[in-house]
């Protein structure tokens, strides 16, 4: 699946099963409150953190999903088309960090 076509997946589900979108707003606290979501599992799995009772390092790839979803609710909502938008992406941090990261010595 392509990012237009998981954009289109999105749009929809939202105009058949979803009802509306909800505002931009309301998609950005819940993106933040997915993204809170993902980082808990982060740190409990990759971190310091154990995993209370009913948590699993199961939940990561749903967790991620969920993010992605909301991501992709934001970018139809507001016009993004995030395949033009990422290619932008990458060819900007291309052109910026061409050899940033290679002479960076904390990284081996």
């Amino acid at each position: 699946m392509t990012i237009k076509q998981a954009q289109q997946q999105v749009d929809h589900w939202i105009q058949t099963v979803g009802v509306r979108y909800f505002s931009e707003l309301t998609n950005m606290a819940i993106l933040t409150e997915e993204v809170g979501e993902l980082a808990r599992i982060m740190a409990r799995q990759y971190g310091d953190q154990s995993f209370k009772t009913g948590e699993s390092p199961e939940s990561l790839p749903d967790e991620m999903a969920d993010v992605l979803w909301v991501l992709l609710c934001m970018a139809n909502q507001t016009g993004v088309d995030l395949t033009e938008a990422f290619e932008k992406n990458l060819h900007k941090k291309t052109q910026r960090d061409s050899d940033r990261h290679r002479n960076n010595p904390k990284l081996p």
